[in-house]
């Protein structure tokens, strides 16, 4: 099998699990989704199956879009409600105060990503050097915030949506809001709503997939990078393509890419794979190839 799955990751399973169940109800073994979501987490994960896996780390760098609710006056060693309790204190904070503070991580800042996550640092996983009880400086990551929406304020609770850019980690936010307000947050749920195009709309639950129905639920990869310009090339440099060769931008219709460009590379109705673009050398080089032209 080939293609892509849009998955509605349930609550209290990982990422991991979730592909696990994928390989054994398609029978393939190349299975990969494109952005871990926590075991609190629900939402959208695509994951790819087949020569598909290839454009795994492509979807990565997408922007994502999540719904989290957030409870003040308590912070944990995750910055989510799964976590050891750090503190505790009343929190006296207005929705006015609240809606004021969230203007402020509108746009690029930088964030520290929580301990509990699966960054590495020096070769080992900042969770797994958390749980030996280690204390280690966390280098903080520059991201962007689009849109931050105050959806409900109740009392100490309040749920937000986020637009966001890859990298970026609710739960660090959801604690450096509760931070900015003086009293400390954690978050409790998390939905990720939207990713690379893709909504709550497009996808399918885990509960519902079956060794029998899988397949009808397999969309084609090229889904995925609709957004991406594309080129339509030659039967000769298909099979260039194909094979692994870079394709001259003097023999291509169109060839006004930015360096460093991403670009979809078909034959006619059939999608090759992804070019990426070398302004240097004159040249639409590989990114990855899909599907062969024979």
């Amino acid at each position: 099998m080939q293609g892509l799955i849009l998955l509605n990751k349930p609550e209290g399973i990982t990422s991991f699990a979730a592909v696990k169940k994928i390989k054994w109800l398609s029978g393939e073994k190349r299975v990969g989704h494109t952005g871990t979501l926590d075991p609190l987490a629900t939402g959208v994960l695509p994951i790819f199956l087949g020569r598909a896996t290839a454009l795994s780390g492509i979807l990565l760098d997408a922007d994502k879009s999540y719904v989290a609710t957030v409870k003040l006056g308590i912070t944990t060693d995750t910055c989510d409600i799964t976590g050891a309790v750090l503190s505790e204190q009343k929190a006296e904070v207005s929705q006015v105060e609240l809606q004021e503070v969230l203007k402020g991580f509108v746009g690029e800042i930088e964030q520290i990503p929580p301990i509990y996550s699966a960054l590495k640092k020096d070769g080992v996983r900042l969770y797994d050097l958390a749980r030996e009880g280690k204390t280690v400086e966390i280098e903080p990551r520059k991201i962007k915030i689009s849109r931050i929406e105050l959806l409900q304020f109740k009392e100490d609770t309040f749920k937000i949506t986020v637009d966001c850019s890859k990298g970026t980690y609710i739960r660090s936010l959801c604690r450096d809001i509760g931070e900015a307000l003086g009293c400390g947050a954690t978050m409790t749920a998390l939905e990720r709503t939207a990713t690379s195009g893709f909504n709550l709309d497009d996808t399918v639950s885990l509960d519902l997939l079956t060794k029998e129905n899988i397949e009808d639920f397999i969309k084609p990869e090229e889904e995925a990078l609709l957004y991406l310009r594309e080129v339509n090339v030659t039967e000769k440099q298909a099979i260039r393509f194909s094979n692994g060769g870079q394709l001259s931008y003097e023999r291509l219709k169109n060839s006004n890419f930015f360096d460093g460009e991403l670009v979809r590379v078909r034959r006619g109705d059939l999608f090759l794979g992804v070019g990426v673009a070398e302004n240097k050398n004159g040249q639409l080089a590989i990114r990855c190839v899909i599907n062969q032209y024979k």
